[in-house]
């Protein structure tokens, strides 16, 4: 993207026609007035511009992984869903440590696939709660883990 001009979001600074799904890549780093550092990863599950998540199994992993991965860890900030529906942003406050983070994602989509119900799935605490599949959530948990060795290779 040498010709044009630098973008303010850095997702779309990334050559989406260059990288290789599934992975999960350092998208950028924050840092706060008082020194904490917020590190923020892209954890794409489908090929860019190929394949993408349903809405109702993305919405389901979504409040899984959210609600799970906290189980694991104190340092998750948020783990929000992508509208092109091909990943999620994991938000991780003073937590550089890459591997550790991948290891943090793979036990939670392990959770992911144990899980019996989606979590806060009810007109009350969720804001289109008829749009859920448990087993959605769980195939695209699946298939991720399926590749965790390629999770660190970006680009094709």
């Amino acid at each position: 993207m040498s010709d044009q001009k630098l973008m303010n979001v850095e997702s779309f600074n990334l050559d989406h026609t260059k990288v290789k799904a599934p992975y999960v890549r350092l998208a950028g780093i924050k840092a706060g007035a008082n020194g904490d550092q917020i590190h923020k990863y892209d954890m794409r599950f489908c090929q860019p511009n190929r394949e993408h998540m349903d809405m109702p199994a993305l919405h389901s992993l979504e409040h899984l992984m959210a609600e799970l991965s906290r189980n694991h860890s104190d340092k998750v900030v948020d783990i929000s869903p992508m509208g092109c529906q091909t990943g999620f942003y994991v938000a991780m406050i003073n937590h550089d440590d890459y591997d550790d983070v991948l290891d943090l994602l793979a036990k939670t989509l392990e959770d992911v696939l144990e899980a019996k119900e989606v979590p806060a799935c009810n007109e009350m605490q969720c804001g289109w709660a008829a749009s859920h599949s448990l087993e959605g959530a769980q195939e695209l948990a699946r298939s991720f883990l399926t590749k965790r060795n390629e999770w660190n290779q970006v680009f094709a």
